[in-house]
């Protein structure tokens, strides 16, 4: 398994990702924003782009991001 593209580490349960947060010109080059729960697992994956978000503090903060799987919102786990 491979590590994701890119972690944000964040202390919010509830993200949004629209592909673009760190690219200039915007959401323009970016997906549609999609709103992510993180569960119990303490991380989630963006369905389009496979940016994580880690929950600061939560079971996957810390751990070694490739030895995780994809978990995306509603996705099998």
């Amino acid at each position: 398994m491979t590590p994701p593209l890119e972690t944000v580490r964040t202390s919010q349960r509830r993200v949004a990702c629209d592909g673009a947060q760190d690219i200039p010109g915007g959401a323009a080059l970016g997906h549609p924003r999609v709103y992510l729960e993180i569960d119990e697992h303490g991380y989630v994956d963006c369905g389009y782009c496979d940016r994580r978000f880690i929950l600061i503090g939560g079971p996957a903060d810390g751990v070694d991001q490739s030895t995780l799987p994809d978990i995306a919102e509603g996705g099998e786990r």
